[in-house]
């Protein structure tokens, strides 16, 4: 049993099951090893009533092993005044207020050890968002309250201030230019319960301070269905939209990467930073690597396929990572937001977001007759999470279904003026396409008729 150093540490590799390393030299000093490969540091002693006690003093490379010694002098040292050191921590931790369980969270948080969907660490994305709410809103309103002393009408007071406006706020950010606009109302509201519930079931079952978690069950308002849906009219006005804008050279990008918006239904970040290694032509998909619901493949319509295509004949694949390259190639395409507004000011679709197109793209390929697990696979919503699978033993189907919306939508964006039906309920349509199915081919030899309708 040698002295506990942190070459001792690493070299104590993990196990099948948790196992200890004590101090040679420091009696209740030790570390034990999980079979993940963590090691903590702690110490064990004995309280004024002879109860055993073990205090963890932190994970190894967090602290190091000679701070983890000072800990364990310092705990042993409160036990031989009479003392209980993990008694006294633990109501130290309760007496917290909400501000420093904040600070706890966001720690944990940056340090990748808070989880979000999936069971992996929150995404860069979630948590600018999350750092926002807990600054802009739960701080400010809740901050001072002792953590075990919050309630759930304190909790139902922040949200109804929040749904009042009553945290709105607009002030200049360090970025030149940049301002933050803190807005509040029913939907900021809605979700800022929803993260404080989080992080008070990290104060629950991470750090023991209380027993019932004072956010569940708050009755929260309902967040505004986004109905916003571009009509075929216009489509036809964002086509204009952005072929004039694609006149002047700076917007060329950002209305290709529209277009691609308008073609796909994908999320503004998954086409902004597409990877060429991520679009896979031979399977006309996108194969992601990290979006929101993780690894995600969407198949793609001709008019996106061909678009790369075209790209990477011109030689522009190789030059950077990201299909849409910022000016520096190690990172992706940074000035859409701003172009966007630019664009779209003063025109009858300045309030078309993002997100419409998405919602567009949804009820377009809804208008043709795609059946919902259809056009999840083709969004790529947490809903469809067979669409992996999906794609891979029907991908000819929803290659086709990606075919056929984003065709659709291209044409309408071009200036066409289409009727279309549900081909489900189309009989004639139905009968039309079986009978130039099964039609003998007459310069087809007999041998690649079968292929030839495969191919139909």
């Amino acid at each position: 049993m040698p002295k506990l150093t942190k070459s001792v540490v690493d070299k104590s590799l993990p196990r099948e099951s948790q196992y200890t390393i004590w101090c040679s030299e420091l009696k209740g000093f030790g570390a034990f090893i999980l079979p993940s490969g963590t090691r903590t540091y702690f110490v064990d002693y004995r309280n004024a009533n002879n109860v055993r006690r073990r205090m963890k003093l932190g994970r190894h490379g967090t602290v190091t092993a000679e701070q983890a010694r000072t800990l364990a002098i310092q705990a042993l040292a409160e036990v031989a005044k009479g003392n209980d050191p993990l008694e006294n921590r633990n109501s130290a931790r309760k007496a917290i207020t909400v501000k420093e369980l904040c600070e706890h969270y966001i720690k944990e948080l940056e340090e990748g050890r808070i989880l979000g969907k999936g069971g992996r660490p929150k995404k860069a994305s979630t948590k600018v968002t999350d750092l926002g709410r807990i600054n802009r809103h739960i701080i400010p309103l809740i901050g001072k309250v002792q953590v075990t002393h919050l309630t759930k009408a304190d909790v139902t007071a922040m949200m109804k201030d929040i749904m009042a406006g009553k945290t709105r706020l607009s002030e200049k950010t360090t970025k030149l230019r940049g301002r933050s606009v803190v807005r509040g109302g029913y939907g900021a509201a809605s979700r800022t319960v929803g993260l404080l519930g989080g992080i008070l079931s990290y104060a629950r079952d991470e750090l023991g301070i209380i027993e019932i978690n004072p956010a569940h069950g708050v009755r929260k308002p309902k967040d505004a269905v986004r109905t916003r849906r571009l009509n075929e009219d216009e489509y036809r006005a964002l086509g204009r939209i952005l072929k004039d804008a694609a006149l002047d050279d700076r917007y060329t990008r950002t209305t290709e990467i529209i277009q691609l918006l308008a073609l796909t239904g994908c999320r503004r970040a998954e086409i902004i930073e597409v990877r060429w290694s991520e679009i896979d032509s031979a399977g006309s998909a996108f194969r992601l690597d990290d979006t929101k619901e993780g690894q995600s493949v969407r198949p793609i319509g001709l008019p996106v396929l061909e678009y790369f295509d075209e790209r990477r004949s011109e030689g522009t694949e190789g030059e950077s990572l990201y299909a849409f390259p910022g000016r520096d190639d190690e990172k992706a395409f940074g000035s859409f937001p701003r172009h966007w507004e630019k664009i779209f000011q003063d025109t009858e679709l300045k309030d078309v977001t993002a997100h419409v197109l998405r919602h567009s793209f949804a009820s377009i390929a809804n208008d043709l007759g795609f059946t919902e697990i259809t056009i999840a696979a083709l969004l790529g919503h947490a809903s469809g999470s067979i669409t992996s699978r999906y794609v891979h033993t029907l991908d000819a189907a929803l290659v086709m279904a990606a075919d056929t919306v984003s065709g659709y939508i291209q044409a309408l964006m071009d200036g066409a003026e289409l009727s279309h039906t549900h081909y489900a309920l189309d009989r004639g349509s139905r009968k039309a396409a079986l009978a130039r199915f099964l039609a003998p081919r007459s310069d087809v030899p007999e041998k690649e008729v079968g292929k030839e309708r495969l191919a139909a």
